[in-house]
């Protein structure tokens, strides 16, 4: 029962972070578009990215496609860990690294509102 809602609380904040970031890349936030311009994304693929992100919080939530929607997040990050490592950004890294694990963590952990066996 404790770990169902540490879950709970795990893919709360998971959600809120997708949309909150995914938003941002979909609305062309300053930050996004420095930080994603030195990639060479252009605009509008840093919108796509943001409607993926946000897409995938939203497939969390429901049990059926709440595998879909980690592996997307936790692919989106890793993309941008991996973008981080060519710049030989370790501090860009690191921040990201917690986040691709609480992603592994929700998805080990499954959804709360399944019915385990």
């Amino acid at each position: 029962m404790i770990l169902k809602i540490i879950n709970s609380i795990l893919i709360f904040i998971a959600v809120f972070m997708g949309m909150k970031q995914g938003y941002a890349m979909f609305s062309g936030k300053a930050e996004m578009l420095e930080m994603f311009g030195k990639w060479n994304f252009s605009k509008t693929a840093i919108m796509v990215n943001g409607l993926v992100t946000m897409i995938a919080a939203l497939l969390i939530l429901f049990p059926k496609t709440f595998v879909w929607g980690n592996f997307l997040m936790a692919a989106g990050i890793l993309m941008i860990i991996c973008l981080h490592a060519l710049d030989k950004d370790l501090k860009g890294v690191a921040i990201e690294i917690p986040f691709l694990l609480m992603n592994l963590i929700i998805i080990y952990l499954q959804h709360p509102l399944t019915k385990t066996v």
